[in-house]
């Protein structure tokens, strides 16, 4: 080997045949010191070697149907449940074709998340391994379930409360209100590369709902009587840019690894930088969930002078890592196992509806389930099916025929009817397959008094008044002759 003459750059690296990212800077930099100081091409190369991540595995192929076996919590009990099920089937067959999957299951809840063949179904479990899959746990990052308990008071007067102090529908809110994350959590998520754009989000978000099935429930425990809160909702604006970036950089990992894998199903192998430091900001995203979600439960129990008895709290939508070393990803399902989590209580709780008790579990770590339970109770219907199964009736009807006998609020002011209990799975087939199963043991229930929900916040959106005002224009405006055709 001669010693280099030409100045070292990223030119130079990447002929010699080092993959380029982040670590090119510093390994550059070292490098043409090396050279300035009359070493040699080897010696040169030693110290990029310094820097340079370990190379990635030879690329893969997308494993034969049914390599890896999967197993099935759940059955046909209910109108649509045949169906759905042979969906939920032919979505996790194809599914675990991916080459990091080595286990999966299906719980009670089960339903497709979409279209394309092989996307996680709701109420899906699988195990990967050194490989952390963003599709998999979805952009509703760490979607949670948070309950604090008060005692005897009026549950009327935190439904109220809850139509002040929460915040449900697009957007956060001002950047004078003064809910706001930790300094401290701030401070790491400006220390994530994957995290450090979204500080302002994570403000603006916090202590926010959402849309769609997210809500704001209070009801009575079975046992004691005592008023609880419920609140469920994921981690807003940050995690869906978080999923954004991680999907970005799994489709790059993907290009390398494995390209027949689907781009959905793409991964970041964790022993890389890229995957511990998105692990990392799972963490981080995991901490501000949680904060959000006791954020609003503190902002109630303050305006209404309430002690807060007892709390916690669990996660579905998010990536769980066990003893074996595996990654367990679960969209809509429910950890069951004991110490989950270093802040697991060892209780879960599961919503089927706004109109049906909340179940309060702990776990069993069924084997036939990886150890997990499921979130709540899915769709056996697209929405837009669900609607033509009740075409006919006015909003009115539908809401008073679901919601009778609680205090059913829409925060808008509009009815989402997409989001009624009928738009459900039935609440008693989910929890007898619960129990069918072995998947968790009931102790308790919350039983409903209200709920609050976003409700159909888009309908007069600003944008789509103006889209609908520009369409009837159109429609208005007379036809006009076609001038280019030829005279005869």
């Amino acid at each position: 080997m001669t010693t280099p003459t030409d100045i070292i750059t990223g030119k130079t690296l990447i002929a010699w045949g080092y993959r380029p990212g982040p670590w090119f800077a510093p390994a550059i930099s070292a490098a043409e010191s090396a050279r300035a100081s009359g070493a040699d091409e080897a010696a040169v190369r030693a110290v990029v070697d310094r820097f340079a991540p370990p190379p990635l595995p030879p690329a893969v192929d997308l494993r034969k149907r049914g390599a890896v076996p999967y197993t099935l919590n759940i059955r046909d009990e209910a109108p649509g449940d045949a169906d759905n099920i042979a969906s939920v089937e032919r979505h996790m067959a194809e599914l675990l074709r991916v080459p990091t999957l080595v286990a999966g299951t299906v719980m009670p809840d089960a339903c497709p998340s979409g279209s394309a063949p092989g996307t996680i179904p709701v109420g899906g479990v699988v195990a990967a391994k050194d490989a952390i899959h963003p599709g998999m746990h979805s952009a509703d990052i760490c979607c949670s379930m948070a309950v604090s308990v008060f005692g005897d008071t009026d549950p009327s007067a935190i439904l109220d409360a809850g139509m002040t102090h929460s915040h449900f529908g697009g957007g956060g809110r001002p950047y004078s209100h003064d809910l706001r994350p930790p300094d401290s959590l701030m401070a790491e998520f400006e220390g994530n590369k994957y995290l450090a754009m979204m500080t302002e989000a994570a403000v603006r978000h916090f202590a926010t709902q959402g849309d769609g099935n997210h809500f704001f429930y209070v009801g009575r425990l079975a046992s004691t009587g005592e008023v609880a809160l419920v609140t469920h909702h994921g981690s807003r604006k940050p995690g869906a840019l978080l999923y954004k970036a991680g999907m970005e950089t799994a489709e790059r990992y993907r290009r390398e690894l494995s390209p027949e894998t689907p781009a959905h199903n793409a991964w970041i192998p964790f022993e890389t930088d890229d995957g511990r430091t998105y692990w990392s900001a799972l963490q981080l995203i995991r901490t501000w969930t949680k904060k959000n979600h006791f954020a609003i439960h503190d902002r109630v129990a303050e305006a209404l002078g309430l002690k807060v008895k007892d709390r916690f709290w669990n996660e579905h939508n998010f990536v769980f890592r066990k003893s074996d070393g595996l990654f367990y990803h679960a969209k809509g399902a429910t950890p069951a196992w004991t110490d989950f989590a270093a802040d697991s209580s060892g209780l879960t709780l599961i919503p089927l509806n706004m109109a049906a008790p909340i179940l309060i579990a702990r776990g069993r770590d069924a084997e036939n389930a990886l150890g997990f339970a499921p979130h709540g109770a899915g769709r056996n219907f697209s929405r837009s099916a669900y609607m033509r199964q009740h075409a006919g009736k006015t909003e009115a009807e539908m809401v008073g025929e679901q919601t009778k006998g609680i205090d059913a609020r829409f925060y808008c002011g509009i009815p989402d009817v997409s989001e009624l209990p009928g738009a459900y799975k039935n609440a008693d087939v989910v929890r007898n397959q619960i129990g069918h199963f072995g998947l968790a043991e009931i102790v308790d229930t919350i039983e409903p008094v209200g709920s609050i929900m976003a409700g159909d916040w888009q309908r007069d959106a600003p944008w789509r008044k103006k889209r609908v005002a520009k369409a009837a224009a159109a429609a208005a405006q007379p036809v006009q002759p076609d001038r280019t055709k030829r005279r005869r």
